[in-house]
């Protein structure tokens, strides 16, 4: 993806910056804004491009806690429904675009944080043989932790089974799916879908493995 097609993108975001939650592209995550500086974020967003980045903040931050440290990279996301509240508040969708990397955090007479950004394009290093395999090879690792025909895994089934891009099938995954933060902060940074895909599938064979042996483990028979 490039900076023509965000609409209305000028290289300048403002940062929602939050602990643990990361947002990917191609989902839509629900928000509730309630702090002063955040409410006056959503309104200019929502009087100008509609744009707004989730940052996540670092777990080792040790900034000034009116600007701590966030993740260098972020979900570049577009507000696509709100409704707002008597008071100010406000209840709205940000549907995830991009990826992009925080160049510089900029001064600002806004209250809230912004930075200007590098949108980082989604791609594969592998021909399309190679994805359709990492395709299946996802889809042998996500599909059995469901239960047989159950909504959630018709949905995931008809999700690899669409037309939607591996890249895309990732990100899915990587927002749904109950993966450590590090491993979604890892994936977040990872342009390449078929490392994504790979890394995806080999956390869950790693946690199914790990969920199979018993605790404690048997006593040896010598």
């Amino acid at each position: 993806m490039s900076a023509n097609e965000i609409d209305g993108f000028s290289g300048t975001v403002r940062l929602f910056p939050l602990p643990s939650l990361v947002v990917f592209p191609h989902v839509v995550q629900a928000l509730h804004i309630f702090e002063p500086r955040y409410r006056r974020m959503t309104a200019d967003a929502l009087a100008g491009d509609g744009l707004i980045a989730m940052a996540t903040l670092s777990a080792n931050a040790d900034e000034p806690a009116d600007r701590p440290a966030i993740e260098p990279i972020v979900c570049v996301g577009r507000i696509v429904w709100h409704e707002k509240h008597p008071g100010g508040k406000y209840d709205l969708r940000l549907r995830g675009l991009s990826r992009a990397r925080v160049v510089e955090e900029l001064d600002s007479d806004a209250p809230y944080r912004t930075a200007r950004v590098e949108l980082i394009p989604d791609t594969a290093s592998v021909n399309l043989s190679r994805l359709t395999e990492l395709r299946r090879d996802l889809a042998a690792a996500v599909l059995p932790r469901f239960e047989d025909d159950s909504p959630a895994q018709r949905q995931l089934g008809e999700l690899f089974d669409g037309d939607a891009p591996l890249g895309q099938v990732c990100d899915v995954l990587a927002f749904a799916l109950p993966l450590p933060p590090e491993l979604k902060l890892a994936l977040l940074a990872e342009p390449l879908a078929d490392r994504r895909a790979t890394a995806i599938a080999d956390a869950l064979r790693v946690s199914a493995a790990r969920a199979e042996r018993p605790f404690p483990p048997p006593f040896s028979a010598n």
